[in-house]
């Protein structure tokens, strides 16, 4: 180990304790990447099981965006809220059931607020269903390489099943970033407007650390907090993955430590980011314990404790910071530690980016929601107000008999939707003959006489005399 290897790993552990988290001997997964080479600058535990949190939000997006590529639905197409999105745990946009929200606006709200309600709607408006859309999500971590991973839902509520690694993460977040450079901005939004309201990131490092440009936060009591982060300096970007921190302030210090160690070059390659080895999908750790039985306040705030509150540093250095933010990384060179604390006292200042409700102003695209197994799915070539008796229909309706007339002519008419074909059979019925029933008639008639015979009749007057 390096000398500035070993200054480093020291001013971490002092600023970790000074910061109330964990320390070097309690370490948690943390993996840096190139994002050009894929070269691995770090690694932790990469490839041990941990809960992803609303890190899995970053899946959700890969999937909605690879829809978008293959055709499948636009940007500006409409989703449909649904009564099973607005049942979901918080965090949540809190949209009534029916609001139509666009692909566009629904992943900036998933980047931004990290709307669980949004993530099911978006769900559902990709692939029909939240099941389906899992399968999706699994089958395209499949085929990234992403082989400590197992999804169930899209938004990371609590779920066992549910499970990642650092490195398949970075994996995600890499190709985010390759497959889809057009969307980079997506993932760096620092603050949105919906009417009056500013809806404030939960990246701590957007808008502090210098060149951080993006990426996604997540937290569960069992997981901890978590972090996938980049950051650009001139041509070079590294995404940082930091898992299971104790509070907001650690994740936010230990992402922006490991940036500056890769950035400085005190890294070196620990090989291809898919070449580590794999342990597979297993069992996560519950970290409960130290995340919110030891920091109560984690539970009720989640990922808004202490989140634009600033570290601590000597008021001296802070005074400094404020007048000259410009020497923040010229304060104390030779201690890294107070250095990235200096910085991330920062006030960051956002641009609000504007989102709404609604289709988007003169789009005709198709309304995406909720719908059954085996439905056509949604395509931006679908014309903007559909036959819902063709995209519903499962199959060819059964013909009617041959006999009736009105059979006769709906089929030639050519094939309609299995619940139109219903409709049709009742409506005909009614116009063949009933032979059958004149018959039943004089039955129903000799029953009434059985059941209230004269001689009864008179058996109640004669009681009351």
């Amino acid at each position: 180990m390096s000398v500035l290897q070993r200054r480093w790993r020291l001013s971490t552990v002092a600023a970790l304790l000074l910061l109330g988290g964990t320390t070097a001997g309690s370490a948690t997964p943390s993996l840096v990447v190139d994002v050009d080479t894929g070269n691995v600058l770090h690694q932790e535990d990469a490839t041990a099981s941990w809960f992803p949190a609303s890190l899995t939000k970053l899946m959700t997006a890969y999937v909605a965006l690879r829809a978008v590529k293959d055709g499948r639905i636009t940007l500006d197409t409409p989703l449909v809220v649904s009564a099973r999105a607005i049942r979901v745990a918080p965090s949540r946009m809190g949209f009534r059931p029916g609001t139509q929200v666009t692909l566009d606006n629904a992943l900036k709200m998933l980047m931004v607020k990290s709307a669980n309600d949004i993530a099911i709607t978006v769900a559902e408006g990709v692939s029909g269903s939240v099941e389906a859309f899992a399968a999706e999500m699994n089958a395209d971590a499949n085929r990234l390489g992403m082989r400590e991973s197992y999804f169930d839902n899209p938004n990371g509520l609590p779920d066992p099943r549910q499970v990642t690694s650092a490195r398949d993460m970075a994996t995600v977040a890499r190709a985010l970033y390759k497959e889809f450079p057009e969307e980079h901005d997506l993932f760096g939004i620092g603050a949105l407007q919906l009417g009056k309201q500013i809806i404030l990131t939960h990246n701590g490092l957007l808008g502090r650390y210098p060149g951080a440009d993006g990426m996604k936060t997540g937290f569960t009591c069992a997981a901890g907090f978590n972090v996938v982060a980049s950051a650009t300096r001139g041509s070079r970007r590294l995404i940082a993955v930091v898992l299971g921190a104790s509070t907001v302030r650690e994740r936010n210090y230990k992402a922006a430590q490991l940036f500056e160690a890769a950035f400085a070059g005190s890294d070196t390659s620990s090989g291809q980011l898919d070449s580590l080895p794999s342990r597979g999908v297993t069992a996560a750790p519950d970290i409960r314990g130290d995340v919110c039985t030891r920091h109560p306040k984690n539970e009720s705030m989640g990922e808004e404790a202490d989140e634009v509150a600033p570290t601590m540093l000597d008021p001296a250095q802070l005074q400094l910071l404020n007048r000259r933010p410009e020497r923040a990384m010229a304060m104390d060179a030779s201690r890294p530690a107070t250095t990235v604390m200096a910085l991330l006292s920062t006030q960051p200042h956002f641009d609000p980016v504007p989102v709404f409700i609604g289709p988007a102003p003169g789009s005709t695209a198709a309304v995406a929601s909720a719908r059954p197994a085996g439905a056509t799915p949604v395509s931006a070539k679908l014309p903007p107000t559909p036959d819902p008796t063709v995209a519903y229909a499962p199959e060819k309706p059964k013909v009617l008999d041959g006999n009736d007339a009105a059979a006769a002519a709906a089929s030639a008419a050519g094939p309609v939707a299995l619940s139109g074909a219903t409709t049709l059979a009742k409506s005909a019925a009614k116009l063949r003959p009933r032979p059958k029933r004149a018959q039943a008639k004089p039955a129903k008639v000799a029953q009434l006489k059985w059941t209230k015979p004269r001689p009864h009749a008179k058996r109640p007057a004669a009681a009351t005399q």
